[in-house]
């Protein structure tokens, strides 16, 4: 899988090798998950640095005013990647059993399904940010000069959304066949193209927040182009076969599958989506602090969003390969798999967590620039916090790896709601109406990963998880690909 040294690679490995020595898990379970965990890393790191980019850019171009109206647009793209993650979980469920059971031909169905449900659930979303911005963004913020320009970015950005949600599932395939290399490449890619896209629309066009959005969506048509063009030849330039190929021509909607697909994805997008619906009101609890800590608050979920990027890695790397074990019916292995990638996961947060510690404060001047500005102390404060809350952060995703391959993904989904809302959402309103003040937005930070860490993994430890991975293992009479 590695195809060359690189930096993330080789630290990942690292960590799994000293735990491998010191008795904790198993060396070639480690290599394993780091092969599979590092090109899904490299993939999170360039989408959140582009992400990161874009604010700076927009604010350059425009002003602060400009990157007030992405924030306040940025919880309504959220919803594309709720809704086409949340069918995407019950993509790699099924496509990581078959894989592993050699049920090729039952492939292209689950890939199929997979594909018509996500369009089928972003087509109206497309629609209700395409004709009502304006509506949308308002109910944020009264800022007029804002919410034209988040209505302006929003609108743009509707059209990108049926893209976003196929390439969650493009991913997904990939990952469950055991291959994260080619959706690094291709979604690494896709950030990349976004960002020369971005600078040449928004500084060599001067159109601004609309460039930024028309970059966006660019990116995602490219970004879909190449996982069809892959799926349908079995094979991509530059990165020669490919693990599957699907006949683009077969059924779509084959009732049971699909039926699967959103079984098992439904709780995915629910959990997703908590996050998604609790930006709304934890925007307008920071915007209670003032405009100094809603500009510290967005730096820092930038800056957490990066440390959070090995998360996406071991999760899924947790789907694929527990997946794969559940598909051969070896659920000791699966279980084996689990428990030692949460401890990888672990590890691998605690060097990541250490190292943004070490440096907060340089880091939060690349957003503001200006050392003598208010903001820059109150970000470092929330960095500090989110360093300490990333640790729970890395059990939280790890452990639902092995819920999401098993097709047991209501618990995480539950989880995620009680941590946000039962939690950390209050946690954070005590702080900006009490004396206790910015502290509740630190503990706020804490409960929202720490939660479903507790319940995510008592969940994993029941193994349950197996029993119900076996309504969903592949078995004869599965309908064979047409």
């Amino acid at each position: 899988m590695a195809r060359f040294p690189n930096p993330v690679r080789l630290l990942i490995l690292a960590v799994g090798r000293a735990l491998a020595r010191a008795g904790l898990i198993d060396g070639e379970r480690a290599r394993r998950t780091a092969d599979l965990s590092w090109p899904r890393i490299v993939t999170g790191l360039a989408r959140m640095s582009k992400n990161a980019v874009d604010v700076a850019m927009v604010g350059l171009a425009v002003g602060p005013v400009a990157i007030a109206g992405i924030g306040f647009a940025s919880p309504y793209w959220g919803v594309a990647f709720s809704l086409g993650g949340g069918i995407a979980g019950g993509t790699i469920a099924l496509v990581s059993q078959r894989y592993g059971a050699e049920a090729y031909d039952e492939l292209g169905v689950a890939i199929r399904a997979s594909a018509a449900v996500v369009v089928a659930i972003t087509l109206p979303v497309t629609a209700a940010f395409w004709l009502f911005p304006t509506e949308l963004v308002s109910l944020l913020s009264d800022d007029a000069r804002a919410v034209e320009l988040g209505a302006e970015y929003l609108r743009l950005l509707a059209l990108g959304v049926p893209f976003a949600g196929l390439n969650l599932v493009g991913s997904r395939i990939y990952i469950g066949a055991d291959d994260s290399w080619t959706p690094m490449l291709v979604r690494g890619g896709g950030a990349l193209s976004n960002i020369a896209f971005n600078a040449a629309f928004i500084f060599g066009l001067g159109m601004g927040v609309t460039g930024a959005a028309l970059g966006t969506v660019l990116a995602n048509v490219l970004v879909t182009a190449a996982f069809v063009a892959g799926l349908v030849w079995g094979r991509l330039p530059g990165v020669g076969d490919l693990p599957l190929s699907v006949d683009p021509f077969g059924s779509y909607l084959h009732r049971e599958t699909v039926e699967d697909v959103v079984r098992i994805g439904a709780p995915v997008v629910g959990r997703n989506g908590i996050w998604t619906v609790a930006k709304f009101p934890m925007l307008a609890i920071v915007g209670l602090f003032g405009p100094t800590v809603v500009a510290a608050y967005v730096i820092t979920r930038r800056i957490l969003g990066l440390m959070n990027t090995p998360g996406w890695g071991f999760s899924l790397a947790s789907s694929s390969l527990v997946g794969q074990e559940l598909g051969e019916g070896d659920e000791r292995a699966a279980e084996a798999f689990g428990r030692e990638i949460v401890l990888f996961s672990v590890a691998t947060y605690l060097v990541a967590a250490a190292l943004v510690a070490a440096f907060a404060k340089p880091i939060v001047l690349l957003f503001v620039g200006d050392a003598g500005s208010e903001t820059v102390p109150v970000a470092v404060g929330l960095v500090y916090a989110a360093c300490v809350a990333v640790v729970p952060q890395a059990v939280k995703g790890a452990a639902s790896g092995p819920l999401t391959a098993s097709g047991d993904t209501r618990w995480p989904f539950y989880s995620q709601a009680l941590g946000m809302f039962g939690v950390a959402i209050p946690l954070a309103y005590l702080g900006a109406v009490t004396p206790l003040g910015i502290v509740g937005i630190y503990l706020s930070l804490l409960a929202e990963s720490s939660v479903p860490a507790v319940i995510n993994y008592y969940r994993f430890s029941t193994g349950k998880w197996k029993d119900i991975s076996r309504e969903f293992r592949p078995e004869e009479g599965t309908p064979a690909d047409d």
